[in-house]
Formats: structure tokens, C-alpha cells, sequence
């Protein structure tokens, strides 16, 4: 039963937590992407949702309530990081033309088979392979916690590269997971630090608005922070 909130699919998304666990711990020792340990949890999910971490089967509240007051008429949207396709789903059914990608084949392949008649253009790509093609292309972007699973130079430079998918006068939306200022934490994920969100400024942006709230899961409260950019 796909239901996040069944006991029976929680029971197998605690089971498969020591699992990824361990399948990132493997990773890391060979020497392996974060790429390829992602598309790994995908493969050895074998269909079942509560295998991925990360795999809600529903859009964000938070994006939900944004796009609730902001309908897309039209105008262009792109999903960074898109897993298996709820966020991106719930942006096209708010009437935006909706590109959806995913460095992960598995997980762009699951998106298409679950909604085999979506409007969303679902593709596999490299975030860092979408500008030139896509600068400025975009009046809406959506990006969550995408930027958490970079390290090193990767992730200095994702801010900038998705600050270059914003159109003018487009919105920047950013759901990302934070941590302490100066803690290193082993990861991934590498959840951000307060003063990271600023690079998003650095890169011409004007931040609208933030809201910071926590999620629980598994009995641990996670900070979170939700954040609306503009680009003039």
C-alpha cells in the first residue's frame, strides 16, 4: 500500500532506512557520486516508494500554499531535482507549463510511469548541464532540497546555476533543510547553513519572504526553512 501514513508503509520505510544507510556507506568507500548513490536507492527501491526516503507521494504544503495565490496562466515553470514528480504535478495542475527533471533515470522513469497522462515534460538531466540551455528561461522555479545533496565545489556552484533559470521578473522558490552555522554533519544529505540561503542574493536575487518551521520524522524535529526569490 502506497500510503505514507499506513503503519505497514512506514514499518518498510524504517526498514529501508538502515538500507540506504548502508548502501551510501558502500558508495562513499568506492569512491562513487552522490549521482550514482542516488540512482542506486532508486534501482534497489524496486518500486516501492517507501524505499526512497525522500519520496512523500504528495506535493510539498508549502509549495501548495504559494501556488494557491499564484496561478501559472500559462507562464513557464521548471522542477529541480523532481524525484518522483508530485511537486512538479502540482505545479502544472496550477496552470504552468512545467519542465520536471531528475539526474536520475530510475526516478524520471517512475515519475512518467505514475502519471503515464501528465502535461509535465519529464527529463533527465544535470542540473549543472541546464544553463546555457535554460538561463532565464523560467518564471517560476522550484527547487527543494536539492542543493543538500552537493558538496564541495557542486555546491558553491548550484546557487548561482539555479539563479540562472529565473526569468526576469520570475520567483525562486527554495525548500531546503538547515543545520547549524559551522557544524559539518556527515552526509549526504548535508542540510544547509542559515548564512548559505544568502548566496541566492549574491547571485541577484531579492528574497520575498522565508518561513522557518520544523517536520518530524521518525521521532527527530528537522529545521526547515521555506523561501520566496524574486528576480527584478
Amino acid at each position: 500500500m502506497d500510503d505514507p501514513t499506513d503503519p505497514a508503509f512506514l514499518k518498510r520505510r524504517l526498514d529501508a532506512r538502515g538500507k540506504v544507510a548502508a548502501l551510501r556507506a558502500e558508495n562513499s568507500q568506492e569512491g562513487a557520486s552522490t549521482a550514482e548513490g542516488v540512482t542506486d536507492i532508486y534501482v534497489e527501491a524496486k518500486g516501492d516508494p517507501a524505499a526512497v526516503p525522500w519520496a512523500d507521494l504528495a506535493p510539498k504544503p508549502q509549495l501548495l500554499g504559494w501556488l494557491a495565490d499564484n496561478p501559472g496562466r500559462g507562464r513557464r515553470a521548471i522542477d529541480i531535482g523532481c524525484g518522483l514528480g508530485d511537486n512538479a504535478e502540482a505545479i502544472s495542475a496550477a496552470g504552468y507549463c512545467t519542465t520536471a527533471f531528475d539526474l536520475s533515470r530510475p526516478a524520471i522513469d517512475w515519475a512518467r510511469r505514475r502519471f503515464p497522462d501528465s502535461a509535465v515534460k519529464y527529463r533527465q538531466a544535470d542540473l549543472f548541464d541546464m544553463v546555457p540551455e535554460g538561463r532565464g528561461d523560467f518564471d517560476l522555479v522550484h527547487e527543494c532540497h536539492t542543493i543538500q545533496t552537493l558538496s564541495g565545489k557542486a555546491r558553491d556552484k548550484s546557487f548561482s546555476v539555479i539563479a540562472d533559470l529565473v526569468a526576469p521578473g520570475g520567483t525562486l522558490l527554495v525548500l531546503a533543510s538547515l543545520g547549524q552555522q559551522g557544524t559539518q554533519v556527515s552526509g549526504p544529505p548535508y542540510p544547509l547553513e542559515p548564512s548559505e540561503l544568502a548566496r541566492f542574493e549574491d547571485a541577484g536575487l531579492t528574497l520575498v519572504s522565508e518561513n522557518r518551521f520544523s517536520v518530524s520524522w521518525f521521532g527527530r524535529e528537522y529545521p526547515q526553512a521555506f523561501q520566496v526569490w524574486r528576480l527584478a
